[in-house]
């Protein structure tokens, strides 16, 4: 089964802008996903197995520079490279949160995706992975399995997790704006 996860982002216009008019690819930085709370979908991720699939992540895909997503969720868990936007550098944990970085890539859906950040619109990060879930009636909650494996983060326009969000990070001073 399908299993998509949904964080908004907002952005700083004028960096976003900034981006374009440089060609540069577009820095975004932020809370990506949150274990042990239940978000719009019913869904809960448990720590330990978001703990498993962040690190195998770090360690394959990020490590090797192929964390690529894409701009909307496909129905497939297959990443097509026709619609690659971005690529995530890093992640990290503070807390439940999952912490990203990615950089908005010069491709066609990247540029899109840039022009959006532009515009002002506050888009979302959701993660795309693969598993079961249970449902657990007393809390009126379905909890992701332990077979549930991470394929992507992609950004989306439908939102499914409470509120967390990124920034740009200033590309003159190569920072991360965030709360950290």
């Amino acid at each position: 089964m399908l299993l998509t996860e949904y964080r908004p982002f907002k952005t700083n216009k004028q960096l976003a802008e900034q981006a374009i008019k440089e060609k540069k690819p577009l820095i975004v930085s932020g809370v990506i996903q949150r274990a042990e709370e239940k978000n719009q979908n019913e869904r809960v991720y448990p720590k330990d197995v978001l703990e498993r699939e962040v690190q195998r992540y770090i360690d394959g895909p990020i490590k090797d520079k192929r964390a690529m997503g894409e701009l909307d969720h496909p129905e497939s868990s297959v990443i097509n490279l026709q619609n690659v936007s971005h690529n995530i550098r890093k992640c990290w944990w503070e807390g439940d949160d999952v912490m990203g970085e990615f950089e908005i890539l010069n491709t066609p859906s990247g540029n899109i995706l840039k022009a959006l950040f532009a515009a002002g619109l506050m888009l979302g990060v959701s993660s795309r992975g693969m598993g079961s879930v249970e449902e657990n009636l007393n809390e009126g909650t379905l909890e992701v399995q332990d077979d549930f494996e991470l394929l992507c983060w992609d950004f989306v326009s439908t939102p499914s997790t409470h509120g967390a969000y990124v920034s740009p990070i200033n590309l003159n001073e190569n920072k991360i704006l965030t709360s950290e």
